[in-house]
């Protein structure tokens, strides 16, 4: 990550970055075990894994056992594993380790041992380091090693990550929300596409939406074909994703008006950048130049990209939507404003930070994110809102 001195007064950096090949570089969620890192905010994708553990269970009970050389495993039986956009922390390990103790229960029930091998993949600006050494520890009373062989796989899920006919189990969980670039027609002050004011596209004008929707179509097709090569005849494949409803519209990414008002990513996030303008901290064209690049899908975008792509059948597919909070939680927050607000920009720096820092540097970074919290924290109306989250649970199986 560059240094502030790096960066010129405005902050602004070439806008090159967020298309093309450039997005991978810094596209990530805050790393490390620090109260600010992804590690120690991932509340919301743990209850998301949460909510859909009982279907990946269930895809893994009832899928193909593959034994001796069968399934690309040459003269040996080695079962292979991806979590493809697994960011770093608890959630990417305990779900591999959910998929390796089911199937290796299966076999012994069989009288097979195999060996298996674990592969956790994300862009090369995930904190693989972070990772790697939450690998090496266990629980306190747990002594036992490490059931599998792990490896780390940098390089993006919408591209070809293993070699054809490999992979066994493939699951990406509260990872495919987000694109591979920002449409450059968004970035192009002299388009009609161009996203003026705004951080995300929900609400955004139909120029907007669509470039985005044609991103995320081009995007999910080079996922599902790269999958199709890689994977095994009768492995599974288990996505979770941000998604809406279908009867929703892209425009409409949230499906509420109070999801609206209270997600990260919306009302909030925005008056925080107009806070850095009214300041003169950024000008009108370093906040304009900002955009995230996610999209939430609905489940016909999602089955349209399997027909095209061909190569799986779908055994579920689900919406669900889920709260920010427990009734309970919210009521606690609800009576601390200041700690609601803190928690809240932890989340948004977590997941946003690293883009937000290669935008406009470190220091301006965190003056927004300050500003964000204090916007949280003061809006009494917000506090009493109730945003909703909506998730595409897809289970299918390599034909």
């Amino acid at each position: 990550m560059k240094g502030l001195s790096s960066f010129p007064e405005n902050g602004c950096v070439e806008s090159d970055k967020w298309t093309g090949q450039g997005l991978h570089r810094f596209l990530c969620v805050q790393g490390g075990d620090h109260d600010r890192s992804y590690a120690k905010n991932s509340e919301a994708s743990a209850f998301a894994i949460t909510l859909c553990k009982p279907m990946l269970l269930q895809a893994i009970g009832s899928m193909k056992l593959f034994v001796g050389g069968e399934g690309g495993g040459g003269g040996s039986c080695s079962i292979r594993v991806a979590d493809l956009g697994c960011a770093a922390g608890y959630n990417t390990l305990a779900t591999v380790d959910t998929v390796v103790e089911s199937l290796r229960e299966r076999y012994t029930e069989l009288g097979f041992e195999p060996e298996f091998e674990a592969f956790f993949s994300d862009l090369p600006s995930n904190d693989f380091n972070s990772l790697f050494r939450s690998l090496s520890y266990t629980m306190p009373d747990d002594v036992r090693p490490r059931s599998y062989f792990a490896a780390g796989v940098p390089g993006s899920f919408y591209c070809r990550l293993f070699p054809r006919g490999k992979i066994h189990v493939a699951v990406s969980l509260s990872a495919l929300h987000w694109l591979s670039q920002i449409p450059s027609t968004v970035l192009d002050k002299g388009s009609r596409a161009w996203n003026g004011g705004r951080a995300w596209i929900d609400g955004a004008s139909e120029e907007v939406v669509e470039a985005y929707s044609r991103q995320s179509e081009e995007d999910l097709y080079n996922f599902f074909k790269c999958r199709r090569e890689v994977m095994v005849e009768g492995g599974v494949l288990f996505l979770l994703m941000g998604g809406r409803p279908d009867s929703h519209e892209p425009r409409n990414q949230l499906g509420d008006d109070e999801s609206r008002e209270k997600h990260p990513f919306t009302i909030s996030m925005d008056r925080a950048w107009q806070d850095l303008l009214d300041e003169g901290l950024v000008d009108e064209e370093t906040r304009d130049a900002f955009n995230i690049p996610a999209y939430m899908r609905s489940m016909e975008e999602v089955e349209r990209a399997i027909v095209k792509c061909g190569g799986f059948e779908v055994q579920v597919m689900e919406y669900k939507r889920m709260s920010e909070n427990s009734s309970e939680k919210k009521q606690e927050l609800t009576m601390d404003p200041v700690s609601y607000g803190r928690a809240k920009a932890n989340l948004v720096r977590a997941t946003l930070g690293p883009i937000v820092e290669a935008h406009i540097g470190p220091h301006l970074s965190e003056q927004l994110f300050l500003r964000f919290e204090r916007r949280v924290s003061s809006d009494a109306y917000l506090l009493s809102k109730t945003c909703f989250y909506g998730v595409i649970i897809v289970r299918a199986i390599r034909k």
